[in-house]
């Protein structure tokens, strides 16, 4: 059974405690990480053999994926 334990500001949680909030299926959206308690924007995926992912829940990965498609965009139209 997971349990969580509370964070106040200031501390910093563990990495055993981080690993258990992105192994619970309950912050999985089919691929996607939604958790607001995590304070990472990147983590492992559920079978870490296949990579990381964002969480989504994180506002830095909405402005990381908003640059990357800018960028993106930029280079395809002002490549003529």
């Amino acid at each position: 059974m997971l349990r969580y334990k509370t964070l106040t500001m200031g501390t910093k949680p563990d990495k055993e405690f981080l690993d258990a909030m992105s192994r619970n299926p309950a912050n999985w959206r089919g691929p996607f990480y939604f958790n607001r308690k995590d304070p990472r924007l990147m983590v492992p995926k559920l079978q870490p053999s296949m990579g990381w992912t964002m969480n989504f829940s994180n506002p830095a990965a909405w402005i990381a994926i908003t640059l990357l498609l800018g960028i993106v965009v930029a280079v395809s139209v002002f490549s003529i």
